[in-house]
């Protein structure tokens, strides 16, 4: 597959309202977990670069430590690199990580390159989160420049938002 060369900005990568692409990709054992399975309650992805990185270390320890936050607003946070499933089980087992961690190895890239996060001149998905909605819309998305790491605080918000917003539904 030829890829067209791609400058990562945050306005590339999945805008809100546009229904999330579905994907099926393997979790650190292995087992397939396809998003539209997920449907339903919300859903936090998180692309990031590398296992076994500082940045990727500090983010994603942020987002495991507030994981009892984000079941309590009923969201599901999954994080999505292209490293192999075995690069991410020893990190994930290293790291004690409770949340999912899925391989977006091959086709290299693809899932990230659908919502607009993979970076092509690195090889590697961006530091992008996109928050789908229980019926599988982007409801909000982030993306941080390389070399600087996500606001958590944003994160938070951005699911508080949404749990807010499905309370006042009639």
């Amino acid at each position: 597959m030829s890829r067209t060369k791609t400058t990562i900005h945050p306005f590339d990568l999945a805008a809100p309202g546009r229904v999330a692409p579905d994907f099926t990709l393997p979790d650190t054992h292995g087992t397939p977990v396809q998003l539209s399975a997920l449907r339903g309650a919300p859903v936090l992805l998180v692309f990031f670069p590398f296992a076994f990185s500082r940045l990727c270390h500090q983010e994603l320890t942020g987002l495991n430590e507030q994981l009892d936050t984000f079941a309590a607003l009923d969201a599901a946070v999954v994080a999505i690199s292209c490293d192999p499933l075995h690069s991410l089980r020893a990190w994930g087992d290293q790291e004690g990580f409770g949340l999912t961690l899925l391989s977006d190895f091959w086709p290299h890239g693809q899932v990230a390159e659908a919502y607009g996060a993979f970076d092509d001149e690195a090889g590697h998905a961006g530091r992008g989160s996109v928050l789908i909605d229980a019926g599988g819309a982007i409801a909000w998305s982030t993306l941080s420049p390389p070399g600087r790491t996500r606001s958590l605080t944003e994160h938070v918000d951005a699911v508080r938002a949404l749990a807010a917003a499905r309370v006042e539904e009639p």
